[in-house]
């Protein structure tokens, strides 16, 4: 399958860079990754989809990958969305998109403060309601190493014990996700800056905001959670059902918060069996 370069300028002046695949005639859909990840982050979900008849679009977002780091180090919520806003004005008709937690939360944003801007959200282990202690796991993962890597085998290792996954040998993946610093030491593919700015929002603020967005859906949803996710729980899910009463939800077995990750067919299935029955 082609895939083509693009790139979408938002209103600050952030270039966001990414991939498309499939027919541009076919309807749109676009993939929003999480913080700290790159847009290789979804496996083969993107293609599949495409596959399928669609028009994806897998976005590095804001700060990530190849796309630009905000000058003004601005990694809030409401930049995300004036990125995920300048792509979706690229198209005759509203996309859908697929956002998994950062992603997510900016689809989210994003469709319940400006209704319509958007035909379908497939939540990716997010709700309003996070658990602090998953955060904060995500949190000391990021920023354990600032000084970096010696060898992708090394950033592979840390991946594992996170992840509590068996050690990836496909370093090549392990690469699209690092860079070489000044040191030629391999570091994470995204802006320090980040972490200042998504801590300046506050969870607790953002949880509200969040929750009247979700209020104020009326756009077909679905909600994907990883079975072990440890940041959003029963409890979380259960009130963003409760405001989103017309949601569907699949909780995926043997998943943490990197669902693609850990169930690529289960989850890209669940995606394209959504999609595929959208008016």
């Amino acid at each position: 399958m082609e895939i083509i370069n693009v790139q979408y300028v938002a209103s600050d002046g952030v270039v966001s860079r990414g991939d498309a695949y499939g027919d541009p005639a076919h309807p749109p859909i676009i993939f929003l990754h999480g913080g700290g990840q790159t847009r290789h982050s979804w496996g083969d979900t993107a293609r599949k989809v495409a596959a399928e008849g669609w028009h994806v679009v897998n976005i590095d977002s804001r700060g990530h990958g190849e796309s630009d780091w905000c000058p003004a180090g601005d990694y809030t919520t409401d930049g995300f969305v004036r990125d995920l806003t300048a792509i979706a004005e690229q198209f005759d008709q509203p996309p859908v998109v697929v956002g998994a937690s950062k992603g997510g939360v900016t689809a989210l944003a994003a469709e319940g403060e400006n209704k319509g801007l958007l035909r379908s959200l497939v939540l990716v282990d997010i709700t309003p309601k996070v658990e602090a202690k998953g955060v904060s796991r995500i949190l000391d993962f990021m920023t354990a190493k600032p000084e970096g890597y010696e060898t992708l085998e090394d950033v592979a290792e840390s991946v594992a014990a996170y992840t509590g996954r068996k050690r990836t040998t496909n370093l090549e993946g392990i690469r699209k996700n690092v860079r070489k610093n000044e040191d030629g030491r391999y570091v994470w593919h995204w802006d320090p800056k980040m972490i200042d700015s998504a801590l300046g929002e506050g969870l607790e603020k953002r949880s509200i905001r969040l929750m009247d967005a979700a209020r104020n859906l009326s756009a077909p949803t679905l909600l994907v959670r990883g079975e072990k996710s440890d940041i959003v729980s029963a409890q979380g899910v259960e009130e963003f059902r409760e405001a989103v009463s017309h949601a569907e939800f699949i909780d995926v077995k043997e998943a943490t918060h990197m669902v693609a990750g850990d169930q690529n067919t289960v989850f890209s299935d669940a995606v394209i069996d959504f999609i595929s029955r959208l008016d």
